[in-house]
């Protein structure tokens, strides 16, 4: 087995931006190959660097809460197969043997008249708003292509998005520059005291109120459910989420339904979040203020609490309050067009921005715990974009410093099989151990906390 010697320049710097000591990144190194596909953007250095910090900052908590400071944090060697499988873990997925439904027909790129759209209708609400919205006489691609065809890419994008569904023209050039990571808070109020964990389960013992959906706050969520949280995920009843994005991110943690406007089930969600050490959201900026569970309301209540925010186009701007998705910020960002062939986009070869935030959100949780608690952090989706075209330093995908990417790769050492409320399921491993045990159905638990 290879180990690179080398200081990775990628996990120093999302390291730094986590605020973590400099140096421990010296701690950290890769081995073994991965392929995440060919592009003309650093995806590879994006995926090892985030899961790098992720478990550099599980050994860091794992190290306080053994009685010893931060600088005792063990060597850590992350194999970069482990990376890229999970980093494609949907692509992997099977359900019963059958391969996930990942884009549904009028999900993707549309010709307008003077450039293109990026569209998404994966969920049914979003698909019906994009036929309202392009009055399209049949929910075909014939059709959408049709009414996309005859207008600019901006017309579409504001006409779809006024009726509440999802299209973005593409952009040709980057976005603003956005942060990796923000610190908006520190309370100053240390968290519940955390004892000792078992080997190879720091984050045990924790509580984490997951209020995410779809990829980059699930795979956050699911990664500190491998590593010893107690997840309990929940979620509105009249927004169901989709099963095969559930069999693949609902791994490590339990998902129950609760309706905030029933005083019943407020009350339930009042005694869970009593009992919480950690809050990760995943709704876009103002949705949950008003519920009165906006970051800041949130931590004036419960001052040592952890809070982490993401969502997907960053937390200032004109674009701070929609809705997106990877694919989406993908097309608005300017990343899309840099991926394209002769005037077509493209996309890069992993939902990147969604698992590498994902990992980047744990690791932002983790060190917060380590610390004591008592903080809001955010993370959005165009933040980590613009750390991939900005800042990381890398040839592509199959480029950068350590082992050589693509040669010798092969998933199959990290995909498991084991049964699930959705039947067998074969998944890829997490990078960081096994979870022992497949999700249940969505929205099927009760909603209590584990006993500790």
């Amino acid at each position: 087995m290879t180990i690179s010697d080398e200081q990775d320049s990628g996990t120093a710097q999302a390291w730094a931006a986590l605020g973590g000591a400099p140096e421990l990144v010296e701690r950290v190194r890769y081995t073994g190959v991965g392929d995440l596909g060919e592009g003309p953007l650093p995806v590879r250095e994006l995926a090892r660097a985030t899961v790098g910090v992720c478990g550099l900052a599980a050994a860091e908590l794992a190290a306080v809460r053994d009685g010893g400071a931060s600088g005792d944090a063990l060597r850590l060697v992350v194999d970069e197969g482990a990376v890229a499988t999970a980093f494609v873990s949907e692509r992997h997925l099977r359900v019963e043997g059958r391969a996930p439904v990942t884009f549904a027909p009028l999900s993707g790129f549309w010709q307008a008249a003077d450039g293109w759209v990026r569209t998404h209708a994966n969920y049914p609400h979003h698909e019906a708003a994009l036929v309202r919205a392009l009055r399209l006489p049949s929910p075909t691609p014939e059709a959408l292509s049709a009414a996309v065809a005859g207008r600019t890419a901006v017309e579409v994008q504001e006409l779809v998005y006024a009726r509440g569904g999802l299209a973005v023209a593409v952009a040709q050039e980057y976005g603003e520059p956005q942060p990796l990571v923000e610190a908006v808070r520190e309370t100053g109020v240390r968290g519940r005291v955390l004892g000792r964990a078992p080997e190879g389960r720091p984050a045990a013992g924790v509580r984490v109120l997951d209020l995410t959906r779809v990829i980059a706050g699930p795979v956050a969520t699911r990664t500190l459910g491998v590593l010893g949280a107690d997840v309990l995920r929940i979620d509105p009843p009249g927004l169901p989420e989709a099963d095969d994005a559930y069999a693949d991110t609902g791994f490590g943690k339990r998902s129950a339904r609760l309706d905030l406007g029933r005083a019943h089930d407020r009350a339930v969600f009042e005694g869970l979040l009593a009992e919480a050490d950690v809050v990760v959201t995943g709704y876009r900026p103002g949705a949950l203020e008003r519920h009165g569970l906006g970051a800041r309301e949130l931590l004036e209540r419960r001052p040592g609490l952890v809070v982490a925010e993401l969502c997907a186009w960053g937390w200032r701007g004109p674009w701070a309050g929609r809705r997106g998705f990877d694919s989406l910020v993908q097309a608005g960002y300017g990343i899309a067009a840099r991926c394209g062939v002769d005037g077509v986009p493209g996309v890069l070869p992993a939902q990147a921005l969604d698992h590498g935030t994902g990992y980047l959100v744990a690791a932002g949780v983790l060190r917060a715990l380590a610390e004591g608690g008592g903080r809001g952090l955010r993370f959005s989706l165009a933040g980590t974009g613009s750390w991939l075209v900005r800042g990381l330093v890398g040839g592509g995908s199959g480029s950068g410093g350590g082992p050589a990417a693509g040669g010798g790769y092969v998933a199959g050492p990290w995909l498991r099989e084991t049964g699930s409320g959705y039947g067998v399921l074969r998944y890829a491993a997490s990078p960081f151990g096994e979870w022992g045990v497949g999700p249940s159905r969505w929205g099927a638990d009760r909603a209590v906390w584990l006993p500790r």
